[in-house]
């Protein structure tokens, strides 16, 4: 694998709360252009790590590297788009509102600002609500939300923390849909899921459990290591509950 070809390198990240080992020696890397899936039960450590990746924590020992520069850095901000997997959304505003506060943080002019917080209104089905304070929608359309903010200022590293929790099947599939148009596009996905059938949809996964990798590679790959036929099975192969 050349360099060129890797959008994010993780090596040997480690991070403990209260002597308590959270992540563990985490070597990784991630191609341009590749749907990343990382599956694990919760407390395994997915949402740590992806919070590590954007910067948003500092490990006791490793280090991250995106685009060739070691995280945190500031001008990695317009290349990453993250969705936690709370929703940060001021509730009594619009969404709308929302959508033009955090597109104002990424620096978008008014008319690119228009035409974005349409587009990605789109992609996410809410066009129709636009104006509907935030208060008001359901937890799936506030997920859909969080997901249109991420993709506002068209990220080349998109981080999605369970994106689809909450989002009914027709939905999800839509949703799935746009991610495969973005990796077409040249955009790395980074995406946590507890989905088995979402999971099956990534180019490679990587299994986290008591925050060490135990396993990396595509999912037909990872089927064939273990002479399964599922990625459930495969889980529990590898020791996953």
């Amino acid at each position: 694998m050349s360099s060129n070809s890797v959008c994010v390198f993780v090596e040997n990240l480690a991070k403990s709360y209260k002597q308590h080992a959270v992540l563990c020696d985490i070597d990784l890397s991630l191609n341009r252009g590749e749907v990343f899936g990382l599956l694990g039960p919760s407390g395994s450590g997915k949402t740590t790590l992806v919070r590590h990746i954007t910067g948003l924590e500092t490990p006791d020992a490793g280090e991250v590297i995106i685009s060739g520069k070691k995280v945190p850095d500031l001008s990695l901000l317009s290349e990453i788009g993250y969705m936690a997997q709370s929703d940060a959304l001021y509730e009594d505003l619009t969404a709308k509102e929302n959508l033009e506060f955090f597109a104002s943080l990424y620096g978008l002019g008014k008319k690119q600002q228009t035409a974005r917080i349409q587009e990605v209104m789109k992609i996410v089905r809410l066009s129709g609500d636009l104006n509907k304070p935030v208060k008001n929608f359901s937890g799936g359309m506030k997920r859909r939300l969080s997901l249109a903010i991420a993709l506002l200022h068209e990220p080349r590293l998109l981080i999605l923390d369970e994106p689809t929790v909450g989002i009914d099947p027709v939905l999800r599939k839509s949703i799935w849909e746009v991610f495969s148009q973005l990796q077409e596009s040249g955009v790395t996905i980074l995406v946590t899921t507890h989905v088995m059938d979402e999971a099956a949809k990534c180019d490679r996964l990587g299994l986290i459990q008591n925050g060490g990798l135990i396993a990396v590679g595509t999912p037909d790959d990872l089927k064939s290591r273990t002479k399964t036929h599922s990625i459930e099975d495969v889980f529990l192969t590898f020791g996953g509950a």
